[in-house]
């Protein structure tokens, strides 16, 4: 086989190489980002109660007025932190700390999601909740732990 064969072959392997490459991309980014969610219990990006949510004159989401509140204690080492969903809107209703714990900060929304940080000595704890189809879901949970002085 002559060399002039073999350039425009290599091109060919090279350019269908990055045809499948940029295909599977699309592919992963197109099932993480509506799969994704769903996996983790986050639930959809957008829902029927995200969509009737309104934004009101000082800025803050409140529900729609008929949104049936749902109510869920989350209770760990670091004491428990009471969330109350209205549709897709979060409130952070109480945190109480165990003994020990203190409270740092308090999200109590309403908002997307709220959040409480607790801390007891050099270790801290953040709790951010979300609604997930109108009940109170973790987001994430986020531990912490100073380092040492030497």
């Amino acid at each position: 086989m002559s060399d002039e064969r073999r350039v425009p072959r290599a091109w060919g392997y090279a350019a269908g190489w990055l045809v499948a490459a940029v295909l599977a991309v699309a592919v992963g980014v197109l099932a993480v980002s509506s799969l994704g969610a769903s996996i983790r219990d986050r639930g959809p990006v957008v829902t029927e109660a995200v969509r009737d949510a309104q934004v009101d004159a000082e800025g803050e989401l409140t529900p729609a007025a008929d949104a049936t509140p749902v109510r869920k204690t989350f209770e760990d080492d670091f004491g428990s932190f009471v969330v109350e969903c209205r549709d897709a809107v979060a409130y952070g209703v109480s945190v109480e700390p165990a003994t020990g714990w203190r409270t740092v900060s308090y999200d109590s929304g309403p908002d997307d999601d709220v959040d409480a940080v607790l801390a007891r000595q050099a270790e801290s704890v953040e709790i951010e909740v979300f609604c997930n189809r109108g009940r109170p879901a973790i987001g994430e949970v986020e531990r912490n732990t100073l380092p040492e002085d030497d």
